[in-house]
């Protein structure tokens, strides 16, 4: 993984503006952008998780090809999205569960992964207002 300096980078690793969502996060602690291969990359807010039951991090890959699978069960249909989830056993508690929504738009492959107590509306939410 190639980290890159700010979102500029990223429009152009992935030779168009990256589609970030309007709706509004929680509070993030911090950024990092990453490329992901040749025309991908992925934004990861790592979120404020200080307070019991806030989520702990959000993750939107953008790419020309679809992202790696990540064995998680498979997905069940949600409007436009493919939805999966998992309890993820193994990791830290504030990491549990994982969400998953993937979907196509414009000739991008999108998936918006959130670990942590997240409300599934939520996320529908923020994936709806990637522009």
């Amino acid at each position: 993984m190639e980290h890159l300096e700010g979102i500029g980078a990223a429009d152009e690793h992935l030779g168009r503006p990256v589609p970030l969502p309007a709706a509004p996060v929680p509070l993030v602690r911090w950024v990092e952008i990453v490329a992901q291969g040749p025309g991908a990359i992925q934004v990861e807010w790592n979120l404020d998780d200080t307070r019991d039951g806030a989520p702990a991090r959000l993750a939107l890959y953008a790419g020309l090809q679809a992202p790696p699978e990540r064995g998680l069960p498979a997905p069940t249909v949600l409007g436009r999205y493919a939805h999966r989830t998992a309890p993820l056993d193994e990791a830290e508690p504030r990491l549990r569960p994982v969400h998953e929504l993937a979907w196509e738009r414009d000739g991008l492959h999108l998936r918006l992964t959130a670990q942590g107590p997240w409300a599934l509306d939520e996320l529908v939410a923020i994936a709806d207002s990637t522009r």
